[in-house]
């Protein structure tokens, strides 16, 4: 059942995210108000934060309990389907890579950087001194939005329930939106060591989804170091996994100049149909885990 229930949910999200409804980050942030006042020298302080995430998954993963325990499990499906919804999904980013892309092609880099600096972590928002930069960071910002608000989710889903995939989802949420920053690298920290495996199994996934030769040349040093990044092991994987330099606009410009227009839109339909391809290996991979009773 937890695939048709991961299904669904899946399903109604993307339906979700194409219309700009139903905003996951916009409830965190609501329910991170409660940490808006701290006492002076406790801004670094990360345990209420913990506490405001870890509380529902509590709750989640007891009410699941609850029902398991007096024979009503399949009443809690509905129940993993509506929290999944809330906790997926990239709304937005679809409406402003529309325009960015149209943008590109007409060669209006300041429109372009108009429509998608708010996507930008704030670090980077000055990277855009070059179109090639620009891009980069664009396409950085929505590999990692997509691991952390899909794969990542999925994962602990499938490996922990729906209260630890509440509480991973949580702490992503914190180190973005965390109402007192100083807080937020130690959130982000914390997350790191989450993703640590979902990452990697992502960035197999993209060589097995993408170009597999192009990968092994690539990425797959990344995957074996401890220390790599989230955001660098994805850029490494899907740089590798990717043809036609998808994610390296400089060498595009040198090899295709006369198509340099188009590099935008063709570049972010590469990612996203990477991504694509991606989950459906992993829709797959949990169907035979299925099958084999393993999950």
């Amino acid at each position: 059942m937890i695939l048709v229930v991961f299904l669904v949910a899946y399903l109604l999200r993307r339906r979700l995210d194409s219309l700009n409804l139903v905003a996951g980050d916009e409830l965190w942030r609501r329910w991170f108000r409660q940490g808006s006042a701290v006492k002076a020298g406790h801004e670094a302080d990360i345990s209420r934060g913990l506490v405001l995430v870890i509380a529902p998954a509590l709750l989640a993963a007891l009410s699941v309990y609850v029902f398991a325990l007096y024979g009503w499990r399949i009443a809690a499906y509905p129940l993993e389907v509506l929290v999944l919804v809330l906790l997926m999904g990239t709304p937005g980013w679809r409406q402003s890579l529309e325009p960015y892309a149209e943008a590109w092609r007409k060669g209006d880099m300041q429109a372009a950087w108009h429509f998608i600096q708010e996507r930008l972590p704030a670090s980077e928002r000055g990277a855009a001194a070059s179109p090639e930069n620009m891009h980069l960071s664009l396409s950085k910002a929505l590999v990692v939005a997509v691991f952390q608000r899909f794969f990542l989710i999925a994962f602990w889903y499938v490996v922990g329930g729906i209260g630890l995939a509440i509480f991973v989802r949580g702490l992503v949420a914190l180190s973005e939106q965390w109402p007192q920053a100083a807080a937020r690298p130690r959130y982000l920290k914390a997350c790191e060591w989450f993703n640590w495996v979902p990452v990697r199994l992502l960035s197999v996934t993209f060589g097995i989804a993408g170009d597999l030769s192009g990968w092994l040349g690539e990425a797959r040093m990344a995957v074996m170091g401890i220390t790599r990044k989230t955001s660098e092991i994805l850029m490494i994987s899907a740089n590798g996994s990717l043809t036609g330099y998808a994610l390296d606009p400089a060498r595009f410009s040198q090899v295709h100049p006369d198509e340099w227009a188009n590099f935008g839109g063709r570049s972010l339909s590469a990612v996203r149909g990477l991504l694509s391809r991606s989950m459906l290996v992993w829709i797959c991979v949990l169907a035979l885990l299925v099958i084999a009773d393993v999950v």
